[in-house]
């Protein structure tokens, strides 16, 4: 378990950190894929990941040359991914992270899920009631890799960047924390890196 008392708020990402949800968000772009004629790449999705799913869509028509309208693609995939029978967990390396440090750092959450469906995965989890915060890629205007959703996590708590650390699954997450100036620790396959 990482020690964490030099700082005073955490920031978790949600799908792949918190929530065991990748697999279905993989399955649902898989799907949004075939339904728009985009040629599916799992590697390339998985590297997208809290990537908005409207600028998802804005990176598929461009390396694939097609205009399909963003806000469709967005919709199709979301309705494909409400769709998915899945269970979600809650992944425990940092839920024990969560446990240990509640009541002494403040928490929030920065994903770029949109608002409702991070709503929804959070109370179904039972994470909500153990967050102050979460922002969503419904409540910036730059979604990752600009800082703006974790330096507006850190804001909604009171806090400066310098004083939060992020966790993060993707590469992409790990530059937002990185351009909001913030430390970051990697959870890889839902284990936590210790920094060295």
């Amino acid at each position: 378990m990482p020690d964490l008392s030099r700082y005073k708020g955490i920031v978790f990402d949600m799908d792949g950190t918190l929530i065991d949800s990748m697999g279905s968000h993989a399955v649902a772009w898989q799907q949004a894929c075939e339904h728009f004629g985009y040629p599916y790449d799992g590697q390339y999705i998985h590297a997208l990941g809290g990537v908005p799913s409207r600028d998802i869509a804005k990176l598929l028509n461009e390396k694939y040359g097609q205009n399909h309208d963003l806000d469709e693609v967005a919709e199709v995939k979301r309705q494909a991914w409400l769709a998915l029978d899945d269970d979600l967990t809650v992944i425990d390396d940092t839920f024990k992270v969560m446990q240990r440090y509640e009541g002494t750092l403040k928490m929030g959450i920065g994903t770029g899920s949109e608002r409702d469906n991070a709503i929804r995965m959070l109370t179904r989890t039972g994470l909500l009631d153990r967050v102050e915060t979460v922002v969503t890629s419904s409540d910036v205007t730059h979604g990752k890799p600009d800082g703006e959703t974790f330096l507006t996590v850190a804001k909604n708590m009171g806090l400066r960047a310098d004083e939060c650390v992020v966790f993060e699954d993707t590469e992409i997450g790990r530059q937002a924390a990185k351009n909001a100036g913030m430390d970051c620790i990697m959870v890889i396959d839902g284990k936590i890196e210790l920094p060295a």
